[in-house]
């Protein structure tokens, strides 16, 4: 008798109800592990599993190297950060993601932030609870967005629904991108730009849309603040470690940037003390959410029915369907099909 299929979900935190009972419905025989589960507990989970179902929790070379079973390792989400592909790759153990499931959600989530920053509706929303009303004064001076410029760092699925966004708000948009071209960045409404650094010194707000690799990692730094307009905005809903976080409090306790919307951190969860930046707690024109901008109703339908789609391919022994365009992914060769 053939041995039961197994399938490992890290990051049980994120409740998939949808997915979990699709796979118990299939016969699959489903382990939960929570968030920060160690890298040996996953292995010894992993080890006779068919499918290993991965959000946050990195997926090591130790982890790849004695899983003797794995069919594939699916990301319900986008970001690839966290597993280590090359190693996957050496063992023909397929990699894919679910890249399209939250483009609007996310850049619906970046734009609430962008309006509520520039319209102080947190402070304000505060001083109201805790003082019934408020007259007109300095601290509530807010900004128009109308007729500012936003400037994409990353004009990818997300950062052109950011653009559509902020043209119906009658803004300016720039975008840097190395992967996309003029043409498609103007059909996008978008003027392109070849230097950060350059386009950043003309924008009021900047919001970030890439991918995190080797080769963007702390892409943000101390030298891109200072070229920044003076009080312009940063939002920041991709990765934490995009952005060089210790020159990102300086700049706000500086007074340089103008406020930040954040969704990711580099060391998540965040927490009130003990944290690289516990301080931002503490600042008016920060706010902070917990990684959630993906995280509506919608969004979580769409990525829990195709992440069964995945599972389901990966099971039957067929190539499974890689939408993304990411050149780690796109580089597979084995037991993966493109669409």
């Amino acid at each position: 008798m053939s041995a039961p299929r197994k399938a490992v979900r890290t990051d049980a935190e994120l409740e998939c109800p949808q997915l979990d009972a699709g796979l118990r419905a299939r016969g699959i025989d489903l382990v939960l592990l929570p968030d920060g589960v160690a890298e040996a507990e996953l292995a010894r989970h992993t080890r006779d599993a068919d499918i290993l179902l991965m959000c946050y929790t990195p997926v090591t070379a130790q982890v790849i190297a004695g899983a003797q079973r794995l069919r594939g390792i699916v990301k319900y989400g986008v970001g690839i950060d966290a597993i280590d592909i090359e190693s996957a790759k050496a063992r023909r153990i397929p990699v894919v993601n679910v890249p399209e499931y939250a483009e609007r959600t996310v850049a619906e989530g970046a734009f609430a932030l962008l309006l509520a920053l520039a319209r102080k509706l947190a402070p304000m929303h505060e001083a109201m609870r805790r003082e019934g009303w408020l007259w007109p004064g300095a601290p509530w001076l807010a900004s128009d967005i109308a007729g500012k410029t936003l400037g994409l760092v990353g004009v990818g699925r997300i950062g052109r629904s950011m653009a559509r966004m902020a043209a119906g708000f009658q803004m300016r948009v720039l975008g840097v991108d190395p992967h996309v071209s003029a043409g498609e960045m103007r059909a996008a409404g978008v003027e392109k730009r070849d230097s950060l650094p350059a386009m950043l010194a003309e924008c009021d707000f900047v919001s970030i849309h890439c991918v995190l690799n080797d080769a963007t990692r702390g892409l943000v730094g101390r030298r891109e603040f200072e070229r920044m307009k003076p009080g312009a905005i940063l939002i920041n809903v991709s990765r934490g470690a995009l952005v060089d976080e210790a020159a990102l409090l300086r700049a706000l306790q500086d007074g340089r940037l103008g406020g930040a919307g954040l969704d990711v951190y580099a060391q998540e969860p965040l927490a009130l003390g003990g944290h690289p930046l516990s301080a931002l707690f503490g600042m008016d024109n920060v706010i902070l959410m917990p990684h959630l901008t993906f995280f509506t109703r919608e969004a979580m339908q769409r990525l829990e029915e195709e992440t069964l789609q995945r599972c389901d391919e990966l099971l039957a022994g067929e190539p499974v369907l890689v939408k993304s365009a990411d050149p780690r992914l796109t580089s597979q060769r084995h037991g993966v099909r493109f669409g």
